[in-house]
């Protein structure tokens, strides 16, 4: 591969602010997987944030860049899985699989899609030092009746438009919102563009904690629950930002409130117990060293989550401590608190998708 930008290359990258800033070019917030796509020819690369190769998990995009893509390019995007209500974060994250059989039959059972939002090379052309404005013509020119694999996402210049697409388009479960200086450079891992992002809070009762990876004293995310119509306490996220001075001091506050699963309300699933206050349950499935086990905690104290977005009944991303909520009753932390968007298209986004 011999391209005038070559991998890896970390993606430019977005701090977040509480408005839409003015005099920007405004694009959807996607919520897949960050990649930058290197095309030489019949050499694919699809790296990644942290740039590691995405490249074998996803190999129906490989052949769909062969064929819809110039010859020669480098293009930043996010790569996506469309489901029947909205995006499918889930389905996207259980694609990252070790075996090479169970790969090929996701890629045909649950195909990704590539949304483009910048071209950083074309041809012999490098266009890192162009301003976003040119490489947004050239990305629009490059990418216009391709094929319907990859895909340009919408941009803006008003403002108007830009604050509609972050309310109507969560519901197919968009992110909020990308803001890009008109005149800005492609600056690799610098946090240059703005992010508008969907800000709520949930009060959730804390059922367990999962313990840090540094070890046995320290507390790694807290495990929050919320009750249903059928009055059962079901599992909706984890809230797991902490200093680790805070997470030791979490150990101990929480050591009072540790029980059993035989007096808890997730004693779901098979499990092999290691203690009688530990749970061992199968390790994550995007990620085989993440161990799920966790220690429970009798459902009594209650805390105010901030989250940005639903996905199905669970937030999609971990949760941000807010503060504890000693004056409300763990029973009465429904699902009925929950703010839920109202349902809109994929294709209605992007012409094609979903």
């Amino acid at each position: 591969m011999r391209l005038p930008v070559m991998p890896p290359v970390s993606p430019m990258l977005a701090k977040p602010v509480r408005e839409i800033p003015p005099g920007a070019s405004y694009e959807p917030k996607w919520d897949g997987f960050r990649s930058i796509l290197f095309r030489d020819g019949d050499e694919v690369e699809l790296g990644s944030r942290n740039e590691r190769p995405l490249t074998r998990y996803f190999p129906e995009l490989v052949a769909a860049a062969r064929a819809e893509l110039p010859p020669r390019c480098v293009v930043d995007g996010e790569i996506v899985i469309a489901g029947n209500t909205g995006l499918d974060f889930e389905a996207l994250q259980l694609r990252l699989h070790p075996a090479v059989s169970r790969v090929t039959k996701l890629a045909t059972e649950t195909p990704a899609a590539f949304i483009a939002f910048d071209l950083l090379a074309l041809g012999d052309e490098d266009l890192t030092g162009q301003p976003f404005s040119r490489r947004r013509s050239a990305l629009t020119a490059a990418l216009t009746d391709r094929g319907p694999t990859f895909h340009l996402t919408p941009a803006t210049t008003d403002e108007g438009t830009a604050a509609r697409w972050f309310t109507d388009f969560e519901g197919a479960g968009l992110d909020g919102l990308i803001a890009k200086p008109l005149d800005g450079v492609y600056q690799p891992d610098k946090r240059v563009m703005f992010k508008v992002k969907h800000a709520r809070t949930a009060d959730c009762v804390v059922a367990g904690y999962r313990l840090h990876k540094s070890g046995d004293d320290a507390i790694g995310s807290l495990m929050l629950g919320l009750y249903g119509d059928d009055g059962s306490l079901a599992s909706v996220g984890v809230i797991g930002a902490f200093t680790m001075a805070r997470r030791r001091e979490l150990f101990h506050e929480l050591q009072p409130l540790v029980t059993t699963f035989d007096e808890h309300p997730w004693n779901w699933a098979a499990h092999v117990p290691v203690e009688p206050t530990v749970r061992r349950t199968a390790n994550s499935r995007w990620n085989p060293d993440k161990s799920l086990s966790f220690t429970p905690l009798r459902p009594e104290r209650v805390v105010e989550a901030k989250y940005d977005q639903l996905e199905g009944k669970r937030f999609r991303h971990t949760a941000q401590f807010g503060r504890w909520r000693p004056d409300r009753d763990p029973r009465s932390c429904t699902f009925e608190q929950l703010e839920v968007p109202t349902s809109f298209r994929l294709a209605d986004i992007v012409p094609g998708l979903g």
